[in-house]
């Protein structure tokens, strides 16, 4: 593959296919010209260092996951008319959530920033603005519930902490689904990550999170 071939994103995607089948830091310069199939001094033509390298995928999943919505267009006007349930409306959220993280390179991207915000204070950071995000747009549905009278929970406060929970049941079972996710993929010789598609959704794994949801909701509905 030429030189000119080569771009910051294409190397950046590599070493997210790199970390998600050998971790982060188990993954080499040698690892990343080998999947592009160029020379290892090639990549200082576009990065300084391994270190250079890891940050600018930090920034890369940072910018990709901010366009990640749970709240979909007009899903506040499907509620202040009655047309949809709490129970049926959570149902499709949470499904069209994580069927979302199942996209390449969205699943790579979670991976790798869920595992390394333990050690990275801007993996945490981007992993904490996914999680205040979707504790955001989850208070503004409940509050939409909750003016139609579908709900109890009524003051601010109320709100915010409902949904905060909510929030953290979602992630919980989304990091749970996309572990065993990624471990079918690791024992399925054909699959990669650039091969998820060909895996069927496990189905029963977003059924439970959903009846979860729905069970921690089920005491403020009307």
């Amino acid at each position: 593959m030429s030189k000119k071939n080569i771009s910051k994103e294409k190397i950046v995607q590599s070493f997210l296919t790199c970390a998600f089948e050998k971790s982060a830091g188990a993954t080499s310069l040698a690892d990343i010209s080998e999947i592009l199939e160029i020379k290892k001094a090639s990549l200082y033509n576009h990065f300084e260092s391994r270190d250079d390298m890891y940050d600018s995928t930090l920034t890369y999943c940072k910018v990709e996951m901010e366009d990640i919505n749970f709240l979909p267009e007009k899903t506040l006007e499907t509620i202040s008319s009655g047309k949809t349930t709490v129970p049926a409306l959570f149902k499709r959220l949470i499904t069209r959530f994580f069927n979302l993280y199942e996209n390449e390179p969205l699943f790579a991207m979670y991976t790798f920033i869920s595992s390394e915000k333990y050690f990275n204070v801007q993996a945490m950071e981007t992993f904490n603005k996914l999680s205040e995000k979707l504790s955001g747009e989850i208070k503004v549905i409940l509050g939409a519930f909750a003016e139609i009278g579908k709900i109890t929970v009524k003051s601010d406060k109320d709100l915010k902490d409902q949904a905060a929970l909510v929030t953290a049941l979602i992630l919980q079972q989304l990091d749970s689904y996309i572990t065993n996710r990624k471990e079918t993929v690791r024992q399925n010789p054909d699959c990669s990550a650039g091969s998820l598609f060909a895996l069927p959704t496990d189905d029963a794994a977003v059924t439970k999170a959903v009846k979860m949801v729905e069970l921690l909701l089920k005491p403020v509905q009307a």
